[in-house]
């Protein structure tokens, strides 16, 4: 179990604003230079339009100050995502369930949450591998309440399969056999959260899920 803040995004963003202030004081200079030999180099019967040098000057200084706070506004939110990582720290080791079609295996065993009947009086569950291959299917009569399947880990020809991250699907059929929608989510053990690319991530095992998918957390593993 772990957190992990990924430093490499604040440093990326770091980077780019460092990389365009160094462009705009370069390009700022080279105004300047080229300003100071023109006021030089000037015909008196044509001198240079000072209300045209102040409004590039203004511009070149709006742009200075806007790189200046989109570093500021950067530096803010990793702050405030590192807070929220800190936050999720009680998150760990506990059961977790959340919205997806990618099924965490650990331990030999992978959980997935189907709701009470309605329209759809069964559920036909169906575990994929990342190509799609299908490992393992199942039928769940549903209840008048949400029931949790419980896979075991194997597939339809009972070898077991390797903990990880697998696709699932469900499909509902009603009374009358015709297909219909069926909701479900997955309910595994939180085992780390991180940040990549700038987003939060709750891992469960192999799978990675963003936090806004969480949809109830549990004591117990």
């Amino acid at each position: 179990m772990a957190i992990a803040g990924t430093s490499s995004a604040t440093a990326g963003s770091e980077t780019a604003t460092g990389g365009a202030r160094a462009r705009l004081v370069g390009n700022f200079d080279t105004f300047l230079t080229l300003l100071t030999t023109q006021l030089k180099n000037q015909s008196p019967t044509d001198p240079l339009d000072t209300n045209q040098m102040t409004a590039q000057l203004v511009q070149f200084a709006s742009v200075e100050q806007q790189i200046a706070m989109n570093a500021n506004l950067g530096q803010m939110v990793s702050l405030q995502q590192t807070a929220q990582l800190t936050a999720a720290s009680p998150m760990l080791g506990r059961r977790v369930e959340v919205e997806g079609d990618v099924l965490p295996l650990q331990n030999g065993s992978a959980t997935v949450r189907l709701p009470a009947a309605g329209t759809a009086r069964v559920a036909r569950v169906a575990i994929l591998d990342s190509n799609g291959k299908m490992l393992r299917e199942a039928q769940v009569t549903l209840g008048t309440e949400s029931k949790d399947w419980v896979w075991n880990g194997r597939d339809s020809t009972g070898k077991q399969l390797p903990d990880g991250a697998y696709r699932i699907a469900v499909t509902g059929a009603g009374a009358d056999g015709d297909a219909v929608p069926a909701s479900f989510s997955v309910v595994g053990t939180a085992t780390a959260a991180e940040r990549v690319d700038g987003a939060l991530r709750l891992r469960m095992g192999a799978a990675s899920y963003g936090f806004d998918k969480v949809r109830s957390v549990t004591a117990g593993s």
